[in-house]
Parts: structure tokens; sequence; C-alpha cells
């Protein structure tokens, strides 16, 4: 997987973990993405949430209205990417504290 790191990411991640409760990361999130970039992101927690519990492509595309694609991109990272969404499945499934 194909990492970038240039200064604005670094200070992009500094500003994501320095975030302290799920108010402050709210309103974060709003103001730095659009609506649309919002429901692209939460949409794509999702796909990996059901995907992680064992749903189909069929099952996860009908609940989530993702794309074969979206469901097909996120499966990948989840299989094979640098386990960002697996420490978050962990760690909102209670697993990781």
């Amino acid at each position: 997987m194909v990492k970038i790191h240039t200064a604005a990411l670094e200070q992009l991640y500094k500003a994501i973990v320095s975030i302290e409760n799920e108010e402050e990361c709210a309103a974060f999130l709003e103001d730095i993405c659009t609506i649309k970039e919002l429901q692209d992101i939460s949409q794509r927690l999702q796909v990996a949430v059901m995907l992680s519990r064992g749903s189909n492509y069929q099952e996860v595309s009908k609940e989530t209205g993702a794309s074969t694609a979206t469901i097909c991109r996120v499966n990948k990272c989840l299989l094979y990417g640098g386990g960002g969404y697996k420490s978050i499945l962990d760690k909102i499934d209670g697993k990781g504290e």
C-alpha cells in the first residue's frame, strides 16, 4: 500500500490524534469535510463493520447503498491494508481497550 507523507498530511494526523472526545471530533469533521465526504467516510466504515462480521457483498450493498467498487476497495483494505480498519473496528467493538 502506498504511504503518502507530506507536511500537510502530518499536520492533519496530529490534529486528529489531538481530538479529546466525540463532540470535538464531530465539530472538527463537520468543519473540515463536506457533507458528502462525511457520508462517504461513514459509509466506508459501515461497510468495513459489515464485512468484518461476515456479511457478503450483496447484503452490504443493500444495507449501506455502497457500490460493489466501494465494497471491494474496503474489503481489499481489510485483507491487505495497513491494519487501520482492523485497529479502529477493534476499538469501537471494545476489543482494543
